[in-house]
């Protein structure tokens, strides 16, 4: 429960008054004013300074006594007490505000900040104990990745300390990719994935044949676009008629099957020359596309399409 505080009215001026609650351990807050009170009875408001706690049993059934019961009301601690995560949304606020101070900081370049391993969605909901989607929690990172772009040498302590109530137990630099190799026969295997298809390419050096599924690249493919998009990395890098490719994919549809070999080839090919991931990375060969059709909704004729509305 978020702390409170009680307001008592007497001769219509509200007085500010320690917490009764537990949890609260008689924390004061501002007294609030009447919009309906004149200049000098706000003046008098707000200038008060916190009453003693008030000790309910003690009442005797006086006529002031029982009004100002009446007038007594609970004031949240934070205005996010009314929204429908008042968690979520005060982390999300107080981390806009540390943005908003020091954002004129130096960053350091994409790519040189401190690797730090955040809390999972799952992770935050459980902290939070409130129904977060992701698309929510994406805000929350990336404003921590913002802050995580300040100059290590520069970071002020409170983002630090911000910093560190969204960090995961884990050491990020323990996560180390498995470094592909060419095996034996001299062939090179990627795997790409797009949509529902995926495909498996083992690329050699030859002449430039290219067999998929046991089909040639003008069987497998009708329309030229597909087909330029299977070895687009090739194509990208001029070694077309340096690399043999063999591949098997499976599910999806046709435009799908041919952008899973453009990652899969790539993927490959960077197994054979890492020098060439920046060509490859300009191309748009590298990126895994995570679009994928969204699901038929009950009702709907398809994810978000609905009947035509008749009214007789």
């Amino acid at each position: 429960m978020k702390p409170s505080v009680l307001l008592r009215h007497v001769n219509g001026v509200s007085t500010a008054l320690k917490c009764t609650h537990p949890p609260c351990k008689g924390r004061l807050f501002r007294p609030v004013a009447s919009k309906l009170f004149s200049t000098t009875q706000h003046q008098r408001a707000t200038e008060s300074i916190a009453a003693s706690p008030i000790d309910f049993d003690s009442f005797q059934s006086t006529q002031l006594s029982r009004d100002i019961l009446r007038k007594v009301r609970v004031v949240p601690a934070s205005p996010s007490y009314f929204t429908g995560k008042p968690d979520f949304t005060d982390n999300l606020l107080s981390l806009q505000a540390l943005l908003r101070k020091y954002q004129t900081l130096p960053v350091v370049q994409p790519g040189h900040a401190p690797r730090i391993a955040w809390k999972t969605h799952a992770q935050y909901k459980v902290s939070v104990s409130e129904p977060v989607k992701a698309a929510k929690y994406g805000k929350i990172v990336q404003l921590l990745h913002r802050l995580n772009h300040i100059h290590p040498s520069l970071v002020p302590e409170e983002v630090l300390e911000a910093l560190q109530l969204y960090k995961r137990d884990v050491n990020p630099y323990d996560n180390v990719a498995v470094l592909q190799t060419v095996d034996p026969y001299g062939r090179a295997r990627g795997v790409g994935r797009r949509k529902t298809s995926t495909a498996t390419v083992w690329l050699v050096e030859g002449e430039g044949e290219v067999l998929i599924n046991g089909k040639s690249l003008s069987q497998a493919f009708g329309r030229i676009h597909d087909r330029e998009s299977a070895i687009w990395a090739l194509k990208a890098t001029k070694r077309i008629g340096r690399y043999n490719v063999w591949a098997l994919v499976r599910g999806g549809g046709i435009t799908g099957q041919a952008e899973a070999l453009t990652l899969a080839v790539a993927k490959a090919l960077m197994v054979h020359e890492p020098a060439l991931k920046p060509a490859l990375r300009r191309a748009g060969c590298v990126t895994r596309d995570p679009r994928i059709v969204e699901r038929k909704k009950p009702g709907k004729l398809k994810a978000r399409k609905m009947p035509a509305w008749v009214k007789r």
